[in-house]
């Protein structure tokens, strides 16, 4: 099978995204951005994800991105929101939004994909349980795959580089059952917005988290400040 292109953040998604291109026999190369997080936890989860769970490459980019785009996780003046309810949660889209970011991502990921003959790009985007970033939705997905059909040689030629989002409509339940069924190394994955020695636990991604593992009677493995 020709080699395809995991976008590899360290979170538990992307993850749980990389284990299941492992296990259908995909040829796995990881993508990790350095774009200017306010933390590098998840970059560390990344690589030691990435090293666990065994890939052919891990290529990590950086990009210059944090003093450009306006996002409580690349502007360390910008508060992170927290505490919010589960109606509140996906019901807007909040300050962590980091403008553009899954267009950069997959557009680079796209380019290395056709560069190097890989035939498929894995995103690791929800639509179920997630905070409302409008980068994460089935329609992002197909406009973006018109543009794969219709501005790349791969796609002209016929062979346009497929998209793959196998979490889309998934629950984060079903999410940490499939990590499970997987054998993620979830303890080494980081999802918290904030870059503490524990998870906030109070974080927009902190509380989905811990809601899908709740749902799942399944213990989250790190460790939180509070468990919400």
């Amino acid at each position: 099978m020709p080699e395809s292109i995991v976008l590899l953040s360290g979170g538990m998604d992307s993850s749980t995204v990389l284990a299941i291109a492992k296990s259908k026999g995909h040829d796995v190369v990881a993508l990790t951005f350095d774009y200017g997080q306010r933390h590098r936890r998840e970059l560390e989860s990344a690589m030691k994800v990435a090293a666990k769970i065994g890939v052919k490459e891990h290529i990590i980019i950086p990009l210059d991105l944090g003093k450009y785009l306006r996002s409580a996780l690349t502007q360390r003046g910008m508060h992170v929101p927290q505490g919010r309810s589960e109606e509140e949660i996906g019901s807007g889209i909040p300050d962590t939004y980091v403008p553009s970011r899954n267009i950069i991502f997959l557009s680079i990921a796209s380019s290395i994909a056709e560069s190097r003959g890989a035939g498929n790009v894995f995103i690791a985007v929800n639509a179920v349980d997630f905070s409302g970033y409008p980068d994460c939705t089935p329609e992002f997905l197909d406009a973006f795959g018109n543009v794969m059909s219709v501005g790349t040689k791969a796609g002209r030629e016929g062979a346009p580089i497929k998209i793959e989002a196998p979490l889309l409509k998934m629950s984060k339940a079903e999410i940490v059952k499939e990590a499970v069924r997987l054998g993620v190394p979830l303890e080494l994955t980081w999802s918290c917005y904030l870059g503490g020695k524990k998870a906030c636990g109070r974080c927009d991604s902190c509380k989905l988290r811990l809601k899908g593992f709740e749902q799942a009677g399944i213990k989250d493995p790190i460790e939180y400040e509070v468990r919400t």
